[in-house]
């Protein structure tokens, strides 16, 4: 499986921005798809996930209300749409996918594909 990344950007806070994620290869089996992030001198955070059937999404604290995760199937897309941006969303962000639940994704203990990253910058 291969996850391609794209859409980040330069962006001001308040912006709006949409990511993507479009996985190729053997997607069967495929059980959850998400978004972690990594700022500068930080540890990578997971940001938000989605199960395959799309009926079960979870979010990091720190989005909710503000990104929504969706996908496409018939794309083999995943999308992170992001709304009031903030300069604490600067990060990469970097697609990921696995065979196992929500939550193991969400402890980022299993992960068994992922994308490469791709900028998101917020300024003030």
């Amino acid at each position: 499986v291969q996850l391609q990344a794209s859409g980040g950007g330069l962006m001001q806070a308040g912006d709006s921005l949409r990511l993507s994620c479009a996985a190729s290869g053997r997607t069967f089996g495929i059980v959850a798809v998400g978004w972690f992030r990594q700022a500068p001198g930080k540890e990578r955070e997971f940001v938000a996930a989605i199960n395959w059937r799309g009926d079960s999404t979870t979010y990091v604290d720190s989005v909710k209300g503000r990104f929504a995760i969706s996908r496409d199937n018939a794309k083999n897309t995943v999308y992170l749409q992001m709304i009031s941006l903030k300069p604490e969303d600067t990060a990469v962000y970097y697609c990921a996918a696995g065979y196992t639940n929500l939550d193991v994704m969400v402890a980022g203990t299993r992960i068994d594909y992922w994308g490469q990253g791709t900028q998101v910058t917020v300024s003030s």
